[in-house]
C-alpha cells in the first residue's frame, strides 16, 4: 500500500488495496462504492471518511465486550454513580452508530472528535469493570500459579469472564464436590488467582496453556471439560483438532460453535455431572510457575512510594509497557526479544494474553530494591492500570505531561478489543506508542499520517534495536 505498511504481496491484488468498500446504501454502486477503485462513494463519502468510521464500528465492538462484563456486575454490585456511568457509555455507543449512517457527517475533524469519544468510553468502560472486579471479588495480591500442572477430574475454563467462574466455582461448592472437581485457568482467565475472592475456593487450582489459539492443542490433551465464556474461540472450519474434543466443550453467553453444549440460564449442573463422568487429567505434570495479580491498586499500595524513591535515586530509570492480544506466528517472538532485551534497571508492565509471550521468565527485581521488574496488570480490560501507574508517578514527581515520563510503550494488537484500548490511550492524549506486529488494513495514508503527525504513532519494524535502540541502550 505505502511506506508505513508495506504490502504482504507486491505481484498479487490485495482487497486492502482498494480505496474503501462500502454498500451500506441503495444508491451504493454496483458491487458497493469504492470496489472498481473509486476514492468517492455516490452519497459523497471519501475513502477516508469511511475507513474512520469502519474505525469507529471496530471500536465499539471491543467497548461493548467490556460493557457487557461490566453490566453483569452492576447489577449486583452497582451503586447510583455506575449505572450513570454506564448510560454515558451506551449513549456514546448509540450516537457513533448514527454517526455512521448515510449522509450524516462528513467532516474529517468531526470523525477524529467522534474516535475520541469513543476512546474516552473505552477509558471509562474499563474503569468500571475494574472497580467492578475490585468490588466483587477483593483486590488482587500477586501470587504464584503453578502452570500446566493438574489432577483428579477437571474443568478448563477459557476467556475472560470472572462472574461466570465464580458461579461456576460456587455451584460446585453448593454440590459438596470441592474435593472431586478441580478447576483450572486457560488464557485470559489467568488473573483470576489473584482476587482474593475467588482464592478462598480451594479446588480453584492453577493455570493450563498460554494464549487463546493454543486451545486446539491443550484442550486435545485434556482429559474434563472445558469452557470458553467470551472470546476467543477457534471453530471446527479452522482446525479438525476441535472434533477431539467439541463433545467436551461448553459455551457460555454469546459463544458458540457447531458441537459444543451451551450453557443455559447460568446452570453448571450438566457441565459438572459430565466433568463427573470423565476420567482423571493426565498429561499435565510440570513444575513451572507463572505470576499474576499485580492490579494497579496493588501496585499502587504496595510499591508506589518506593517506585517513586526508585527513581529519585536513579535505581528505576524506566518503565516499559509491553502488553496486547497474542496471535499465532513467530513475528510476536519480538515482544519477547524485547522484554528479554529490557535493562535491569527498568520494569516491565504488562496485561492481556500478549504476556504470556514472556511470563515464563523470572524477571527478579531491580537491583537495589524489592520491587518486582515483572508487574502482570491482569486481562486485556485491566489495560486502564498502565495509565493510573502512569498518571499516580506523574503526579508525585510533578511531571505536567505523562508523556514526558521515561516510558516506553510496545502493543501488540489481534482484534477489536486492542482497538478500544488503543484508542482509549489516544483519547487520553498518550503518544510514542509503537503497534505490531502488522499494521491495520482498515487505515489508509490519511489516517497513518494524522496518528503520525498527532500522535508519534508507530508500527514496529520487527527488529526491536531499530525501534528501541536508544531506550534499551539505558
Amino acid at each position: 500500500m505505502f511506506g508505513l505498511f508495506g504490502s504482504k504481496n507486491d505481484n498479487k491484488k490485495q482487497a486492502c488495496d482498494l480505496p474503501f468498500l462500502c454498500w451500506q446504501c441503495e444508491m451504493s454502486a454496483p458491487g458497493g462504492c469504492g470496489a472498481h477503485g473509486e476514492s468517492k462513494g455516490v452519497c459523497g463519502k471519501t475513502a477516508t471518511k469511511a475507513r474512520l468510521q469502519d474505525l469507529m464500528t471496530y471500536g465499539l465492538r471491543g467497548l461493548s465486550a467490556y460493557r457487557e462484563h461490566a453490566r453483569e456486575l452492576i447489577e449486583k454490585f452497582g451503586d447510583e454513580t455506575e449505572w450513570k456511568t454506564l448510560l454515558e457509555i451506551d449513549d456514546v455507543t448509540s450516537e457513533t452508530l448514527y454517526f455512521t449512517l448515510t449522509n450524516v457527517n462528513f467532516n474529517f475533524d468531526e470523525h477524529i472528535g467522534q474516535l475520541m469519544k469513543v476512546g474516552n468510553a473505552g477509558v471509562k468502560v474499563m474503569d468500571l469493570l475494574s472497580d467492578l472486579h475490585t468490588k466483587a471479588l477483593g483486590i488482587p495480591a500477586p501470587v504464584e500459579v503453578t502452570q500446566n500442572k493438574a489432577e483428579g477430574k477437571g474443568i478448563l475454563v477459557s476467556g475472560h469472564n470472572l462472574d461466570m467462574l465464580e458461579k461456576l466455582l460456587q455451584r460446585i461448592e453448593e454440590r459438596g464436590l470441592s474435593d472431586k472437581i478441580n478447576v483450572y485457568t486457560h488464557s485470559e482467565m489467568l488473573p483470576a488467582h489473584g482476587y482474593p475472592h475467588l482464592k478462598k475456593y480451594k479446588n480453584l487450582k492453577g493455570n493450563i496453556g498460554k494464549a487463546w489459539y493454543d486451545q486446539t492443542d491443550i484442550f486435545s490433551k485434556w482429559n474434563g471439560t472445558c469452557v470458553v465464556n467470551t472470546n476467543c474461540i477457534v471453530p471446527p472450519e479452522k482446525s479438525k483438532k476441535v472434533q477431539n474434543y467439541v463433545d467436551r466443550l461448553y459455551t457460555y453467553k454469546i459463544v458458540g460453535i457447531e458441537g459444543a453444549k451451551k450453557i443455559e440460564n447460568d446452570n453448571f449442573d450438566p457441565l459438572i455431572d459430565h466433568t463427573l463422568e470423565l476420567p482423571d487429567i493426565t498429561g499435565f505434570e510440570s513444575d513451572e510457575k507463572i505470576a499474576t495479580g499485580h492490579h494497579y491498586k496493588t501496585v499502587l499500595e504496595a510499591y508506589g512510594a518506593k517506585v517513586l524513591d526508585a527513581i529519585k535515586a536513579g535505581k528505576l530509570k524506566r518503565v516499559w509497557v509491553i502488553a496486547g492480544c497474542d496471535a499465532p506466528g513467530r513475528k510476536r517472538d519480538y515482544f519477547r526479544e524485547l522484554a528479554l532485551a529490557v535493562p535491569k534497571d527498568h520494569i516491565i508492565i504488562t496485561s492481556s494474553c500478549g504476556k504470556f509471550r514472556f511470563n515464563d521468565v523470572d524477571f527478579g527485581t531491580v537491583p537495589g530494591t524489592d520491587i518486582p521488574r515483572y508487574i502482570d496488570l491482569g486481562q486485556c480490560n485491566d489495560s486502564n492500570g498502565a495509565v493510573h501507574i502512569a498518571l499516580a508517578v506523574a503526579n508525585a514527581l510533578g511531571v505536567e505531561d505523562v508523556n514526558d515520563l521515561p516510558v516506553s510503550i510496545a502493543l501488540m494488537w489481534m482484534e477489536q478489543k486492542a482497538i478500544i484500548i488503543l484508542l482509549a490511550l489516544l483519547s487520553l492524549g498518550i503518544k510514542d506508542i509503537w503497534i505490531g506486529p502488522n499494521a491495520p488494513q482498515f487505515a489508509n495514508e490519511d489516517i497513518v499520517n494524522f496518528l503520525v503527525q498527532n500522535f508519534n504513532l508507530g508500527v514496529i519494524s520487527g527488529d526491536i534495536h531499530k525501534d528501541f535502540g536508544k531506550e534499551l541502550a539505558g
